[in-house]
């Protein structure tokens, strides 16, 4: 919410957003290029194109609340020639690409950053900072294993099949379980630990 009260933090965040957001789902669609499944550039969602990947309940969220998502890209599983290791190759490129997008962008302050403030000054700080927290927060947010997120896919790949009526339980209600726990807060007990083991992952 206090995006909203601060009009020049919010300009500068939102090309933060909308990257993290077209680069994660962009990810997903080439790993499964890459291994096989043609069906994310068949729909036009092999794309760093925004608009391509816009979802306005999920960019809302990730405005007000920290967590949102984007629209998923489609994927057809009986593609893949390894089941379960491309299921979980393809879940996690979207975390990579973020976690990628965050390395970068601390590297670039690192050799760069004094030159950037003199161009940019104080608004340029802010836009990597934002680069930064969105991108570790949408990695962390996405290893949640609640469906749809891509932690629910991993624990799909590795779940024993006794078990898996269970997941396709949660499956159903995932998205309602999901929104209860990031309006109620709860979501925190699982994304916090998340982010703190991927902050180790930047380059101070």
């Amino acid at each position: 919410m206090r995006l909203l009260h601060d009009p020049v933090r919010l300009l500068l965040t939102i090309p933060a957003l909308l990257w993290a957001l077209s680069f994660h789902e962009f990810c997903h669609g080439f790993a499964a290029k890459m291994v096989g499944d043609p069906t994310a550039e068949m729909r036009g969602r092999l794309s760093l194109n925004p608009f391509a990947h816009f979802d306005l309940v999920g960019t809302l969220m990730l405005l007000l609340v920290g967590f949102g998502w984007a629209k998923p890209v489609p994927i057809n599983p009986r593609y893949f020639r390894h089941p379960k290791r491309d299921l979980v190759i393809v879940s996690l490129a979207g975390v990579a690409g973020n976690i990628l997008t965050a390395v970068l962008t601390v590297l670039f302050f690192r050799y760069f950053g004094a030159k950037w403030y003199q161009w940019t000054g104080q608004s340029g700080l802010i836009f990597l900072f934002q680069m930064v927290n969105i991108n570790m927060g949408l990695a962390a947010f996405n290893l949640i294993p609640i469906p749809p997120l891509d932690g629910s896919k991993v624990l799909e790949a590795f779940l024993p099949y006794k078990y898996m009526r269970y997941y396709w339980w949660l499956e159903r209600y995932g998205m309602i379980i999901l929104l209860v726990l990031l309006l109620t807060g709860i979501i925190n007990v699982f994304f916090d630990p998340i982010i703190r083991l991927l902050w180790n992952f930047l380059p101070y």
